[in-house]
């Protein structure tokens, strides 16, 4: 039952990367939406060839010598005895599912945080080594010894590991790389979108795959596992659908009785990166609540990229970044006693601001924030500048105009 539900979910999974090429296409000029989708696919080709090669090790290896607080070591390429082959290969096909949707919210995101202006030979380059950027945290969030898990930081399904890196990474990427010609020119002109259709129906798709990304980390349904997976299945929707009204609402007030998509779709994938980190445990009011802040603290981040003149096109920054902080900090306050979090691995009996617990679970999910997005800005930086020396990022301004579907792909 537990390898059938892995199976299920993983696959549920990778329909997201669908749902991210829809999305980012469709928010990027129709010159560059061939390109876009095609960097979506290499985040799976080439994360998922460094993610066996060696990410899944630096995760989630256990070698009883090597492995320390920083880092897993050991199973690389996958490798397992026969008897313990069903237990490796379900984890890493679970746990490469998740890899290559952190390298696309990593380096998928800043595809379109970078959009319009970035080669391709550079962005496969990152793409290879970006799993350096992801599997460090994912060890320390959830692996034996990790520093974090250790302190008692709580990230069920990957608010901090996965959305947090994603978000600073494309801030950091999107900043060195500098806005597109004219996208804060004195025209003050905003880009339109190349699809709005597709936009909401990659929203769609992404919406559909969270449900078995959050209810997927129970990485189970046996014993007291299916409460836990029905629990996230609640409280992901019950999220989603305060994120939605959110958007709604504040389009309508700031934006002239109007509907916006970018703010519809950024309120409903707010809220669903913000209740990642206690899906499991959270109550159907909590969720909701957790949901419309989540995705209000996703459009005040993407105002607030967009009034420093950092150019964000799909609002990455803010829902990943600003949602991914609020996740985090929302379980030291919700978080209560629950019988069913050993299953998890998780003390019964620690409690958030809220139910009575104090300061404690609070200041150690906010220290993990500022580690995870510490590691990640000094690392991307360091990669893509790196990288820049090599491969300029940029593209010259002449590709630019013309468009990245024409010069790199002759469509």
């Amino acid at each position: 039952d537990d390898a059938i539900w892995i199976l299920t979910s993983t696959s549920i999974i990778f329909t997201m990367q669908s749902g991210f090429g829809l999305l980012e296409s469709g928010s990027a000029s129709t010159k560059n939406e061939v390109n876009i989708m095609v960097k979506n696919a290499v985040d799976v080709i080439f994360g998922g060839l460094t993610f066996w090669l060696f990410g899944y090790s630096f995760s989630f290896g256990q070698d009883p010598k090597y492995t320390n607080f920083f880092t897993g070591w050991g199973n690389f390429l996958a490798f397992s005895s026969d008897e313990n082959m069903g237990n490796v290969y379900s984890k890493f096909f679970f746990q490469a599912s998740f890899a290559t949707t952190a390298t696309t919210i990593v380096s998928g995101e800043e595809a379109c945080a970078m959009a319009e202006r970035t080669r391709l030979e550079s962005y496969i380059i990152f793409s290879l080594f970006n799993t350096l950027v992801y599997c460090f945290p994912a060890h320390c969030v959830w692996g034996k010894k990790g520093w974090l898990a250790e302190l008692g930081m709580i990230d069920v399904a990957g608010c901090g590991s996965i959305h947090v890196v994603g978000g600073v990474a494309g801030l950091v990427a999107t900043t060195i790389l500098r806005p597109r010609h004219g996208r804060f020119g004195q025209e003050g002109k905003t880009p339109m979108m190349g699809s709005p259709t597709n936009v909401v129906l990659g929203t769609f798709m992404l919406w559909w795959g969270w449900l078995g990304f959050n209810c997927g980390s129970t990485f189970g349904v046996s014993g007291d596992k299916w409460k836990l997976a029905i629990r996230s299945a609640m409280a992901t929707l019950n999220s989603s659908l305060a994120g939605g009204i959110m958007g709604c609402l504040i389009s309508y007030i700031f934006k002239k009785r109007t509907f916006d998509v970018p703010y519809m779709v950024n309120g409903i994938l707010g809220s669903l990166v913000g209740i990642t980190a206690l899906c499991a445990l959270a109550e159907p009011w909590e969720s909701f609540t957790i949901g419309a802040i989540g995705g209000t603290f996703a459009l005040a981040g993407a105002e607030i990229v967009t009034k420093l003149k950092i150019d964000d096109p799909v609002g990455c920054v803010g829902v990943h970044a600003f949602g991914g902080f609020w996740g985090l900090v929302s379980v030291g306050l919700f978080k209560k006693k629950d019988s069913l979090s050993y299953s998890l691995g998780i003390s019964e009996e620690v409690e958030g601001l809220f139910y009575g617990g104090g300061f404690h679970l609070l200041g150690i999910q906010m220290l993990g924030f500022v580690a995870i997005a510490t590691w990640t800005a000094i690392l991307s930086c360091l990669m893509l500048n790196t990288i820049n020396l090599l491969v300029p990022l940029r593209m010259p301004l002449h590709e630019e105009l013309l468009g990245s579907d024409i010069v790199e792909h002759g469509i």
